[in-house]
């Protein structure tokens, strides 16, 4: 995410790209103060956290750290954004849904989530409300790219590595590019430029994943047959897996109120991944 968004947002003015390492900033997002210096080092008009602790299981085991990075972090960038009248951007998750039925969900719908993860990325979203910066908040899903730890880059490296993979095939969601993810994220911002990227009452949350859905067994097919691997996927159940924190089994988004104020949707996950795949 924070490789596609340096090149869209370039545009848009100077960008300083920060990490915990390999830029000419450094920030670790546990260290507070630290976030205070780089942020009143660079004194920005507009701040993209596309930054979190998204290690899903381990999170359920390290809940205090996830926290740190994923709401408390992003509560003092809300903070120190208001005292400077900047703009916060804030990626959160499908995950803060509980993924009952089948139908896609809406902004205004319970928040319900199922694991620690879901948990915090609503903390943080509640942390940015509070501290009351101006922000925007974007809820994506199954975010994969060439970068990274993603689930296509995974399923490409055992497909080399395996003859059979069992994938999950009772959970739904839109599997969503970064690079559209940030595509989409500076086409929303360019819209509000010339009012240095005040949201004029566009703020708040929004659902923001791809158009479509499928499962992880269906996307896994997907990613096979693009690779051209021969490896046997079956599909299993989610009970079956046991993995260490429960996830929704419905992760379906409703993008009516991204189109309606912002006029643009991302496109088909399938799409999009033909686009990623074809440049990996």
């Amino acid at each position: 995410m924070g490789f596609e968004l340096h090149r869209s947002l370039a545009p848009l003015g100077e960008v300083f790209a920060v990490a915990r390492q390999g830029t000419k900033i450094t920030l670790d997002l546990t260290n507070f103060d630290q976030i205070k210096a780089v942020i009143e080092q660079i004194n920005p008009a507009l701040i993209v956290n596309a930054a979190a602790y998204t290690n899903v299981n381990q999170a359920e085991i390290e809940a205090d750290l996830a926290y740190k990075i994923n709401a408390e972090a992003n509560g003092i960038m809300g903070e120190l954004a208001k005292k400077i009248n900047a703009t916060v951007v804030y990626y959160s998750t499908d995950y803060v849904y509980c993924g009952d039925g089948d139908t896609p969900w809406k902004e205004t719908d319970p928040i319900a989530p199922l694991n620690v993860y879901g948990q915090t990325k609503y903390a943080g979203e509640q942390a940015l409300i509070q501290s009351g910066a101006e922000h925007l908040i974007l809820r994506t899903s199954w975010v994969y790219g060439a970068r990274g730890n993603n689930f296509m880059l995974t399923m490409q490296r055992l497909f080399a590595e395996k003859d059979e993979l069992s994938i999950v095939s009772d959970e739904f969601g839109a599997p969503t590019w970064s690079r559209m993810i940030a595509s989409a994220t500076c086409a929303i911002l360019a819209q509000k430029l010339k009012q240095q990227f005040k949201l004029e009452g566009e703020g708040g949350v929004y659902n923001f994943s791809a158009a479509g859905n499928t499962s992880w067994y269906q996307f896994a097919l997907a990613i096979r047959d693009l690779s051209h691997a021969h490896c046997d996927i079956k599909p299993i159940l989610a009970a079956d897996y046991q993995a260490a924190a429960s996830r929704p089994k419905n992760s379906r988004l409703n993008h009516d109120k991204l189109t309606q104020t912002f006029h643009l949707q991302l496109p088909h996950w399938h799409d999009s991944l033909i686009q990623c795949m074809a440049e990996c």
